[in-house]
């Protein structure tokens, strides 16, 4: 049965390392659903966070074939009941007439107004992934005119097996 699962990585913050991450996961027919990269408190490093969906199989062997890599430093696969997952989204709706309406729904996922005009109001909305699906879903309703999504981003519950540049 396929489950989303998520991978932490600690990587090398130097060209090439993203390609050969994602070339892992295309050469084996792997789908990577969100990934996100970026410096850690130290610029040597990286973190990426990866979702995908697969079997527990395919989970095994994306962390296997990750820890052979030079660059990953650690790998951790994130369970989703024991850590914190969040996606930052900017979205650009239309902003016809009264925007009464738009300026609820942005408060109502407790979402920042960033810039607007007559013809549009662009917000930034940071939630679960769910929650983020959801507002697109209510956000049609007006008409969405531009969408930029981070993917996930994830931190295990309390400090015990955490990922970070202080394990390495």
């Amino acid at each position: 049965m396929d489950n989303k699962f998520i991978v932490g990585l600690i990587v090398s913050n130097h060209f090439g390392v993203l390609n050969r991450v994602a070339g892992l996961y295309s050469k084996r027919n792997y789908n990577i659903d969100s990934l996100a990269v970026g410096e850690t408190e130290n610029p040597e490093y990286s973190r990426m966070t990866i979702v995908s969906t697969g079997d527990k199989y395919m989970e095994e062997q994306v962390v296997r074939q990750l820890q052979k890599l030079h660059d990953v430093k650690l790998v951790v696969v994130l369970d989703e009941q024991n850590s914190v997952s969040v996606e930052h989204m900017l979205i650009k709706l239309k902003a016809n007439g009264d925007r009464t309406e738009i300026s609820e729904l942005i408060n109502t996922y407790g979402g920042k107004v960033m810039d607007f005009s007559n013809e549009y109001i662009t917000s930034e909305i940071t939630a679960s992934s769910e929650k983020i699906d959801e507002f697109i879903e209510k956000a049609k309703l007006f008409g969405i005119l531009e969408v930029c999504r981070s993917g996930s981003i994830s931190m295990v519950h309390g400090t015990e097996n955490m990922l970070s540049i202080n394990n390495l």
